[in-house]
């Protein structure tokens, strides 16, 4: 079923250009379990082709706005229906609330920053919007940290995407070949991502005790 999904996502990034990228983009940041290794470099392998009817920019901004948009939707719809709609419908679409809960836990204690790693994370990503909404986070900050975050993914993926095409020309003819190359350039990616949020998370933790420290002595 996956494999079918696959050449369905990969058929609407083809036929719908820029519109496909956004509206697939809007699904993986939002409920639906789309993988943007799956959307982005494809796009940008087309774009690198010749008489392509985008560009490596546009792939990238396309992207960009389809993430917001998801993220967006998902923030307000957490914010305004809250927890009970969450915990009711979340399981439906693989947000049970054993996730969610840690999910928030995560967004109350690393704040602005934990959302903006989140955004470079796989799995957590879809989620972060969720508990941001819950504990009503300011949107316009939501909004800048998520596409700064959204940004900086898609031009990963994207340059990812226009170097595995230049390497494997023929690649989008096999969705298993390209997710599984796409899986390996990005796994570098995805450490150096772990680390900046482990010094992040440690940081905090160091600020945070030094303060309570502070507090103690007063």
């Amino acid at each position: 079923m996956m494999h079918e999904l696959i050449n369905i996502w990969m058929g609407w990034v083809t036929d719908w250009g820029y519109a496909g990228v956004i509206l697939l983009m809007a699904m993986e940041s939002s409920i639906f379990p789309v993988p943007s290794e799956l959307v982005m470099p494809p796009a940008a392998i087309i774009a690198a082709g010749p008489n392509a009817p985008m560009s490596f920019w546009g792939v990238v901004i396309a992207g960009t706005v389809g993430s917001y948009i998801g993220s967006a939707i998902t923030y307000l719809v957490a914010r305004y229906a809250g927890i009970p709609f969450i915990n009711r419908w979340g399981k439906y679409f693989f947000m049970p609330p054993t996730k969610v809960a840690k999910a928030t836990v995560f967004m109350e204690r690393y704040a602005v920053g934990g959302v903006f790693f989140a955004r470079l994370l796989p799995v957590i990503r879809h989620l972060i919007s969720i508990p941001a909404g819950i504990v009503r986070m300011n949107f316009w900050i939501f909004s800048l940290v998520t596409t700064l975050g959204a940004f900086i993914w898609c031009t990963v993926l994207t340059w990812y995407g226009h170097r595995i095409g230049s390497e494997h020309p023929d690649i989008l003819k096999d969705p298993d070949k390209l997710k599984e190359a796409v899986k390996a350039e990005s796994l570098g990616l995805v450490i150096c991502v772990v680390v900046l949020t482990a010094l992040y998370v440690l940081m905090i933790k160091m600020t945070s005790r030094k303060k309570k420290e502070q507090d103690t002595q007063h």
